[in-house]
């Protein structure tokens, strides 16, 4: 028994090393040098909502009700500035109502079909939650201002997620969840779903990057000034779509398809979908595995790169519209 346990992690092995390589040396071209610091007006923009969220309301967990409500409140409006009718998708946590924000781009070819867009607007007690995750709300606001004048061939659902947080973290309350189970049982044809996880932070320092195995090093920069799309086996295809344009766009990119086994890589709302069986596909600049800030009072406005997050806006703005169809 002891023998075939030992046979099996030695060929579970074998075959993560066979993916980081294929990965690593035949799927991804050479991602260029990170892009200078900007002005620009995504740049611009994305730190005013990052602002807002991280030192305008701060901590935003599920033991502080009132400033979740306060998150929602400031991304209902934005969106309404946008010119979108934005809907609450309500679900009850411990005697109170949560809600999901859903800001929808009707397909017009194949209304049915969806790619749905999301990041989690809620942090754990304590911690301003400017990397986690006010950056990914900031970016998918601010995808959602370059894409609403669209007309995709799929439907575009652009969501905005509550309670992803521990003691939510990976169970069927957390907001991710509750949306990819209902959209499952309504029968929606979910084509992609991406999740915008912490995509802030960056560094020049070599050595500055870690990584759940410690072989991962041989086939991966050890600088963090790249982003991540992490998929399971079955959304290889997704992470390579996401991939190219941000490459495209002047990102840095590091890409993983694996099992997860891998710590870390169903770390976030990509996992809900996962489990509901929809292709699904996280980007990062993943979190504590660089961040020291991670889940810290010093999770701050001043520690994120704006000039790459909006180079990086660019190229999933690109991605988005491939995955959705002719503009």
């Amino acid at each position: 028994m002891a023998l075939t346990a030992l046979a099996i992690l030695l060929v579970l092995l074998v075959y993560i090393l066979y993916e980081l390589a294929r990965v690593r040396w035949f799927l991804q071209p050479p991602s260029p040098a990170g892009p200078a610091e900007t002005t620009s007006l995504h740049a611009r923009n994305l730190r005013g909502h990052v602002e807002r969220l991280s030192a305008g309301i701060g901590s935003r967990s599920v033991l502080e009700y009132e400033k979740i409500e306060e998150a929602k409140r400031y991304i209902l409006g934005v969106l309404a500035g946008y010119g979108y009718s934005p809907e609450i998708q309500g679900f009850p946590y411990e005697g109170r109502m949560y809600g999901n924000v859903i800001a929808t781009i009707a397909g017009k070819e194949k209304p049915a079909e969806t790619v749905v867009v999301g990041a989690h607007y809620d942090t754990v007690t304590g911690t301003p939650g400017a990397d986690d995750n006010a950056s990914g709300v900031a970016v998918l606001l601010e995808l959602s201002r370059l894409l609403r004048d669209s007309r995709p061939d799929r439907t575009i659902r652009l969501a905005f997620f509550c309670l992803e947080e521990p003691p939510v973290f990976r169970t069927p309350s957390m907001g991710s969840f509750v949306y990819a189970e209902r959209a499952k049982a309504a029968g929606e044809q979910v084509t992609a779903m991406i999740s915008l996880e912490m995509l802030g932070y960056y560094g020049t320092a070599k050595g500055g990057q870690a990584f759940p195995l410690p072989f991962m090093s041989l086939f991966f920069s050890t600088t963090p000034d790249f982003i991540a799309v992490v998929g399971n086996l079955s959304s290889r295809r997704l992470v390579a779509d996401i991939a190219a344009p941000l490459r495209a766009a002047g990102m840095a990119v590091e890409t993983l398809s694996t099992v997860s086994l891998v710590p870390g890589v169903d770390f976030s709302d990509h996992r809900s979908f996962w489990k509901m069986g929809y292709p699904a596909a996280m980007l990062t600049d993943t979190a504590f595995y660089r961040n020291p800030h991670y889940h810290a009072s010093s999770d701050t406005v001043d520690t994120l790169d704006f000039g790459r997050m909006g180079v990086l806006l660019d190229g999933l703005e690109k991605a988005v519209r491939d995955l959705a169809g002719p503009a």
